[in-house]
């Protein structure tokens, strides 16, 4: 990775955990908007809380650099779940917050999507495939 990717690739990295760590917060204390979304989706608490689990354990596998791909790929397929929902069944903006939810989602699906990109080569059956070429 070139020296100046390297600054890109690490910023995408804290991004995406503080941002995730940050909506923690609101999903395991039951904050109004995390509950109004989840029973608007028809899911609430369980939703919630399987939500929570899973963005907790992202957060801990982009920690570890081995990791950094499996944790963004899970952000990934639960900021497409999160985009999913809002387009279908929240609307962008939630509860008059201007869309931040929203925004906040699709800043993470970007970061994770680059982290995914950087490390492609750390997933263990593309590394075995890659390497017998």
């Amino acid at each position: 990775m070139k020296y100046y990717n390297m600054y890109l690739y690490q910023t995408a990295r804290v991004l995406a955990i503080v941002i995730l760590g940050q909506t923690l917060f609101f999903k395991y204390s039951g904050a109004d908007e995390s509950v109004f979304i989840f029973q608007t989706l028809g899911m609430e608490p369980w939703g919630r809380y399987l939500t929570a689990v899973f963005e907790s354990i992202a957060i801990v596998l982009i920690v570890f650099p081995k990791y950094v791909w499996l944790g963004a790929g899970i952000a990934i397929n639960l900021m497409f779940g999160a985009i999913l929902s809002h387009f279908v069944f929240l609307g962008i903006v939630v509860q008059d917050d201007g869309g931040l939810l929203f925004g906040l989602a699709f800043l993470v699906l970007l970061a994770s999507l680059y982290l995914v990109y950087c490390d492609f080569l750390k997933i263990p059956f593309i590394e075995r495939r890659s390497s017998a070429r």
